[in-house]
């Protein structure tokens, strides 16, 4: 997420910082090196012109060009004026003074709507909610069904319909009367798409909206696709009145135009984003930490939200302690990797990190995550007496363990057993 942009950036303010003192003359190089950066990032040119208009504004002010540390007064400005064109700050759900809440989930088909929805409806279950969802898509024969899987993985409630509920907003009157029915408090409604926007799809859209009256009305985009999403949803917005965008893919668009884009150019905010393929890879979106990471800066809040929430507290203690008491073994080694893939993709936790000294040599790093799940089969594999002491497992024990982790037993050599010898002898 940000990656190039961010990579740029960095060049820039190292150039800066490496000039005796700052001129009007660096000063206009290093703004014409952030423009071709945003624009390289498929950001808007209209936003890179009003960012750089702002940025340029503060920056060649006598105060700044005379400054003690002037290259870190410019990267301050750039900070302030990035969160400004993200969104100030976080832009929170509405919820209906009386419940339930209709959220319409719209977009283009394929830009992950009903992954969306069920990851939405995740989130607000784990956020004191009770969600239930409905699709709307009477179109495409698989939708429905793919509703259907997706409630039964998240394990969320779904309006199935009844025979005779052919049309969309038959489908979303009666799921909005069986929420009420059964105490939920949150509706999420999945709609049709199409390949293109035309006026049935609007039409149809325009209907739910008079029908529902939702609080939430949010446009799903695919980030991948850059400015088409940002076309897309302003399209969307002035023909419907979005009231926020979800941007999927995140994880995997290192440039993050979209994301930089859709506020001022929509002018409505960017509410989550996507990170992943998983349930619960979904992501409120927080401007001025979206604005550290394309400075280089990390995102250690959002790492240690994601470490409260996967992470046993009482069971961090005991490895402590175990650690200081040269207690560790194979079966404490299996438990804190299980931990760690809670936290989610090892690369968007290295993605968090600030690129500065040692970290910054990890932003490159390719995380292969099958070796972790072959280290768990090894170590599943084990008995109870082999994973607490590994110095036990002779060669026919390697062998069985291999066979049950169809793994090598050069692997098993090379895998756990080091990691055990190194946990001992670390705390000594």
């Amino acid at each position: 997420m940000f990656d190039n942009l961010s990579d740029k950036l960095q060049r820039v303010f190292k150039n800066l910082r490496g000039e005796g003192k700052l001129s009007a003359e660096n000063m206009e190089s290093a703004l014409r090196e952030i423009r071709m950066a945003l624009l390289e990032a498929d950001v808007n040119f209209k936003v890179v012109k009003q960012l750089i208009e702002n940025i340029k504004q503060k920056a060649v002010g006598e105060e700044v060009l005379n400054a003690l540390s002037p290259s870190q007064q410019v990267i301050k400005i750039v900070h302030e004026e990035l969160i400004k064109i993200l969104g100030s700050h976080e832009s929170k759900l509405r919820f209906a003074n009386e419940p339930p809440s209709v959220f319409l989930i719209v977009g283009l088909q394929g830009s992950g709507k009903t992954t969306s929805t069920g990851k939405l409806a995740r989130w607000l279950s784990r956020n004191g909610h009770s969600p239930m969802m409905v699709s709307v898509d009477v179109y495409r024969p698989a939708a429905r069904e793919q509703l259907r899987v997706v409630a039964r993985e998240i394990g969320q409630p779904i309006y199935e319909g009844a025979p005779e509920e052919k049309t969309p907003l038959d489908l979303a009157r009666s799921a909005r009367r069986e929420s009420v029915n059964r105490g939920r408090d949150v509706l999420l409604v999945d709609t049709a798409g199409r390949l293109h926007i035309d006026d049935d799809l609007m039409v149809e859209l325009q209907q739910l909206k008079e029908q529902l009256n939702p609080v939430e009305i949010l446009f799903v985009a695919d980030a991948m696709t850059g400015q088409d999403a940002v076309k897309s949803a302003d399209e969307f917005h002035k023909r419907l009145g979005i009231t926020g965008v979800i941007l999927t893919k995140m994880d995997g668009d290192a440039r993050g135009g979209g994301a930089i884009s859709i506020r001022h150019v929509t002018g409505q905010p960017l509410k989550f984003v996507g990170v992943g393929e998983k349930f619960d890879a979904l992501e409120p979106f927080h401007p001025d930490r979206a604005a550290n990471r394309i400075l280089g800066m990390g995102d250690i809040l959002s790492f240690i939200e994601k470490a409260e929430e996967a992470i046993d507290k009482k069971q961090a203690v005991e490895m402590q302690r175990k650690l200081i008491e040269n207690d560790f073994t194979l079966e404490d080694f299996r438990n804190q990797l299980k931990q760690i893939r809670k936290l989610g993709p090892l690369e968007s936790l290295l993605g968090m990190m600030p690129k500065v000294g040692i970290l910054k040599e990890l932003q490159g790093v390719k995380v292969d995550e099958n070796e972790i799940n072959r280290v768990v089969a090894i170590i599943d594999s084990m008995t109870y007496r082999e994973r607490d002491n590994h110095m036990i497992i002779n060669g026919s024990r390697r062998r069985r363990i291999a066979q049950g982790s169809g793994t090598s037993v050069q692997e098993v050599n090379r895998r756990p057993s080091r990691v055990a010898s190194w946990a001992r002898s670390s705390v000594r």
